[in-house]
């Protein structure tokens, strides 16, 4: 691996730091506080080529790799990392699943608009009652002649409710049979198929999450993405993409929170001289640095492993076991650091406080990474 950042990273770099300075940071506070979904911003972001970024230009994506995306949601989420997560949940899941086990005429009727950003998508795995234990998922697909129907809902979704299009999970034959559930693509606008509640978060409010629900939602066949039976497998597969991107996030939380943390030590004074001077804050900025570094080191390598091998299935739940742990305590060390001022809206750490914790849970617990790491070396 070369640890440096390429020319494409730099210019990446700052193109998109440049965009959420302008474009974003403005609005971080308005948008928490009302959780409001800037769907527009990710169209924008769509114009600079983010939201397709690991597709081939062919498919008007920008034939970019795992070192660029993870440059871009870094950049963007240093500045808000809920929009950070819009962007990758896009990316990893819906667009990519597509991608990879569309067919050739699914490829080319939706992944341009997705890649484009003209539509955003989602993507359904989780149940109420079905999280980490998805063979007991409840959402059934049964086919009629030929069509499929869908009935049940998934919950936790992003952009449940202002998705263009999803790709949900669905089961297909007998309730833990890992090749008994299916993938399918589904339009909004396509009757028996809605939105349902939206949930009221701790953090990564303007990240959008919502259930989507079907009601005898009829598809037909073509709609089926790979074989009948292999949405589980296919599942697994692109979490193992979608793990690099929760530990991208972690990374951009974490940036941030070291980026603010220095700059308010600098400025801060106490007892005659700036806080950084003490060594009980500057050990914590060098313990936040070092926890941030080892964790980049990590995200890259399970990059570079998908790239070359197309597998990273132990690297990724490494990289976004210890990177989601590494931005929570670094966010948390981020609010110490800041004091009393670290507790208000008025800095930044605060809302990195509370959207840290997200990446503990999201795409996989900690405690699954952990089972997932264990099985791999222990095969």
């Amino acid at each position: 691996m070369n640890f440096e950042y390429s020319e494409n990273q730099k210019m990446i770099s700052q193109t998109v730091r440049d965009f959420a300075e302008k474009n974003i940071r403005p609005y971080v506070l308005e948008w928490d506080e009302s959780q409001h979904f800037p769907a527009d911003t990710l169209r924008a972001l769509g114009e600079l080529g983010l939201m397709g970024i690991v597709i081939p230009e062919e498919y008007g994506g920008s034939g970019l790799g795992y070192y660029e995306y993870i440059t871009a949601l870094i950049e963007i989420g240093r500045v808000d990392s809920s929009l950070a997560l819009s962007v990758a949940a896009h990316n990893s899941l819906c667009t990519n699943h597509i991608y990879k086990f569309g067919n050739e005429e699914q490829r080319r009727k939706w992944v341009p608009k997705l890649a484009s950003g003209q539509w955003i998508g989602s993507w359904g795995l989780t149940e109420p009652n079905t999280g980490s234990d998805a063979g007991r998922m409840q959402c059934v697909a049964k086919q009629e002649g030929e069509d499929w129907v869908i009935n049940g809902t998934k919950n936790f979704i992003t952009h449940g409710i202002s998705s263009n299009i999803t790709v949900v999970i669905a089961r297909t034959g007998e309730p833990l049979d890992s090749h008994g559930m299916t993938a399918f693509v589904v339009e909004r606008g396509t009757p028996g198929f809605s939105g349902g509640k939206k949930e009221n978060k701790l953090g990564m409010r303007c990240s959008e999450t919502a259930e989507l629900i079907f009601d005898n939602c009829r598809i037909p066949k073509e709609n089926v993405l790979g074989k009948v039976g292999d949405g589980f497998i296919q599942a697994m597969k692109i979490l193992d993409g979608g793990r690099i991107s929760i530990a991208a996030l972690s990374l951009s939380i974490g940036q941030g929170a070291l980026d603010a943390s220095i700059a308010y030590s600098k400025q801060r004074e106490q007892f005659g001289k700036p806080i950084s001077e003490f060594q009980g804050i500057s050990f914590k900025l060098a313990e936040m640095a070092a926890e941030l570094e080892a964790a980049k080191l990590l995200t890259f390598q399970a990059a570079d492993k998908l790239m070359r091998d197309g597998v990273c299935t132990k690297e990724s739940a490494i990289a976004k076991y210890y990177a989601s742990e590494m931005c929570v305590r670094v966010a948390t060390e981020a609010v110490q650091i800041h004091g009393g001022y670290g507790y208000i809206k008025d800095f930044p750490v605060e809302k990195f406080y509370r959207d840290s914790k997200l990446c503990t849970i999201g795409e996989g617990t900690s405690e699954v990474q952990k089972l997932v790491i264990a099985r791999q070396i222990l095969k």
